[in-house]
């Protein structure tokens, strides 16, 4: 499985266990690792770093005796038997061997995006999102240690090194401002554009087969690894993110998230349908897309188009909220 946008995700393959365990050959030249790779078990329960080529992965294989040809007294052809022993299906992800580290330490970042329908694709963008750190320095001389190479805090919370009180993550304001002291603002520009690009042209590569029902929305997060050269890369996509706090502000964060997703779905129509920003959301996208200045934009040549993102900016939510259901309130007694 070839990604469809090159240029900004890596190469994945998606690989029955039965293929892994009996070494198939894989047309495609110049496999060298290293590789990630991923089953369907929860979150980072079934992530593991490999060297080797991904079919010599053999994590949640069957039992010895279903390898040897099933159980002591089992008098079928092995054939007959690897019938029965269940296929499992991984990913197999390139791994990125020259990420961008701060400290001496790899990160991804975790940014949400709400779809609140895919025909028409109407997405936001929150401007909140963390980036998530290892706790051991980064090395490639050791690709089989998860504390070195998987940020995700499932695993780095099992590290001695491990600081509950203040956890691995920075939030994306301070990663952005970060960023902008190092190689100046103009750099960090680029770089969150071509986030801006991950987050909708992967939509629009499932808009056509995601079933679309205007009473449901999902919000996703997003995980970016960002490299040397300061170019995202997209690692996946998960629908229904884990909401667990690791910390305050953690929780504060997840919170105002979860807040700001209701205030967008508007079960109790108070928006006009016509709002930019609610809370900490920025409609990025509205069947096409959307730009920061007021009125209808043009897009003839796109050269001062803005898009109306604000990843990893201030979030002055509380502000924008009162400004906006007070302006609705006024709106609505004047037309009654």
């Amino acid at each position: 499985m070839t990604s469809l946008y090159p240029e900004k995700t890596q190469r994945i393959y998606k690989l029955p266990e039965l293929i892994i365990q009996q070494g198939h050959q894989i047309q495609e030249p110049k496999l060298q690792g290293p590789w990630i790779v991923k089953g369907k078990r929860a979150r980072a329960e079934s992530i593991d770093p490999v060297q080797d080529h991904p079919r010599e992965h053999t994590h949640g294989r069957p039992s010895p005796q279903a390898r040897m040809g099933g159980s002591e007294g089992d008098t079928r052809s092995s054939d007959d038997q690897k019938d029965d022993i269940p296929v499992e299906n991984y990913v197999a992800q390139r791994y990125i061997e020259n990420p961008y580290l701060i400290g001496g330490r790899k990160f991804d970042l975790r940014v949400y995006v709400l779809v609140m329908s895919y025909i028409p694709l109407r997405a936001w963008l929150y401007r909140d999102g963390f980036a998530r750190f290892s706790n051991t320095r980064f090395t490639l001389n050791s690709i089989d240690d998860q504390y070195v190479h998987l940020t995700n805090v499932a695993v780095q919370k099992t590290s001695p090194d491990y600081h509950p009180k203040k956890g691995c993550k920075w939030m994306l304001q301070r990663f952005r401002q970060y960023l902008a002291s190092k190689h100046g603002p103009e750099v960090v520009e680029t770089l969150f554009r071509d986030m801006d690009n991950i987050f909708v042209k992967s939509l629009q590569s499932v808009q056509k087969v995601i079933i679309s029902d205007k009473h449901c929305f999902e919000l996703y997060g997003y995980d970016i690894l960002i490299d040397q050269d300061l170019k995202p890369w997209l690692l996946e996509v998960n629908a229904s993110p884990s909401l667990t706090a690791s910390s305050q502000e953690d929780y504060e964060l997840k919170t105002c998230l979860l807040e700001d997703t209701l205030h967008v779905v508007d079960m109790e129509g108070r928006l006009t349908g016509k709002e930019k920003r609610v809370g900490g959301f920025d409609l990025m996208w509205n069947d096409g897309p959307v730009s920061r200045e007021e009125g209808v934009p043009d897009l003839s040549g796109m050269g001062n188009f803005v898009t109306n993102t604000h990843l990893g900016c201030v979030n002055d939510r509380k502000k924008q909220l009162r400004q906006l259901f007070y302006s609705l309130q006024v709106q609505k007694k004047a037309s009654s």
